[in-house]
């Protein structure tokens, strides 16, 4: 099977299952876990920032930030189609009790200008706004990059209005490849930001949430709270530090085999893709006039994987596990299955 349905699919290479085997473990509630300690250490000063907290998931560290940075009542303001408001089960209402303030955008971008326009009075009648959130790169805009400068005027912004920022990072590393823009300097406008070893990187469990001494500190109580205190955790913190240190630069290969998928499939009969909007990993395609469950049913059956994310739009990810060969392969299939013709790309 060619598994394009996301970058989650990623499995541990040979280096990093062996480096799992070997990790020296302790109990990480009781901050006595080496390896996972080592871990924080690497990602809070790859970033710049004073320390890290490692959590199973990137629904939890974006949960976790969200709880220590407000109270509830208050208010967040973040893209419409951000994954911590839809696809993450409803937890800033669940888990924090507050209410989000959606922003339109641009390819998941929004601006400072939009930041202000939507903040409220100071009145008792409306929530209190204490967050913004960014999301890059943007899962349902297709891992497109959130540019640096729009986030330096959105963080003055904050500045002015007693506003703290967040980003969510599950594809932190890839917006960092693809612009070649260091992830301290990237991270610099951040109070916290939530970083993925799961996807692109290849490693089996985690995030970390990045920030401030004195914040982690509250994220650690709250990741407490929300029941992700994990005991021997080296075991898998092993996994997530390997793969930043080895696995890092690797992602440049996804995102040329996303091109590739592109370029093969623009112009194909049954497919509309705007390749200039493929800046990462994730390829959005539409199928028009074609279910894309339908479509995605049957390329299974070819040895494809792919996700409906819409009704005619379909989602692949190039990944770690995914060969420029078997791009190819995938076209074919495409083409196969909506009635096109394979394009002379190669």
């Amino acid at each position: 099977m060619i598994d394009l349905r996301s970058d989650t699919v990623t499995q541990p290479t040979d280096g990093m299952r062996q480096a799992m085997v070997q990790a020296p473990v302790g109990d990480d509630v009781l901050g006595d876990d080496p390896t996972v300690n080592a871990l924080e250490a690497y990602v809070a000063e790859l970033l710049g920032k004073e320390a890290a907290v490692y959590m199973p998931s990137g629904t939890m560290t974006n949960q976790v930030a969200l709880r220590s940075h407000t109270q509830p009542g208050d208010e967040i303001l973040l893209e419409s189609e951000a994954h911590i408001y839809y696809y993450e089960g409803g937890g800033p209402a669940a888990l924090s009790g507050v209410s989000c303030r959606l922003l339109p955008g641009d390819g998941g971008a929004f601006t400072a200008a939009e930041v202000e326009r939507h903040l409220r009075p100071v009145d008792p009648h409306f929530p209190r706004a204490r967050l913004v959130c960014v999301e890059n790169t943007h899962n349902r805009s297709g891992g497109r990059i959130f540019p640096l400068e729009t986030i330096r005027e959105i963080a003055q912004v904050c500045q002015q209005h007693d506003l703290q920022l967040h980003m969510d990072g599950a594809r932190f590393w890839n917006a960092c490849i693809a612009t070649g823009i260091s992830e301290s300097v990237y991270a610099e406008p951040f109070d916290t930001l939530s970083v993925c070893f799961s996807k692109g990187l290849g490693a089996p469990v985690g995030s970390a949430l990045v920030g401030s001494a004195e914040q982690m500190v509250k994220a650690r109580r709250f990741r407490k709270m929300f029941g992700g205190g994990m005991r021997q955790a080296g075991m898998i913190a092993a996994g997530a530090l390997y793969a930043l240190q080895y696995q890092r630069d690797r992602l440049a290969e996804d995102h040329e085999n996303a091109q590739r998928l592109a370029r093969g499939l623009q112009g194909m009969k049954g497919v509309v893709i705007d390749p200039a909007t493929v800046e990462t990993n994730i390829v959005n395609f539409e199928v028009p006039g074609q279910p894309a469950a339908e479509v995605v049913k049957e390329l299974a059956q070819q040895g494809v994987a792919v996700l409906a994310t819409g009704p005619q739009r379909i989602r692949a990810v190039t990944n770690l596990m995914v060969t420029r060969g078997q791009v190819d392969q995938a076209v074919e299939a495409i083409a196969q299955t909506v009635g096109g013709t394979v394009p002379a790309f190669r």
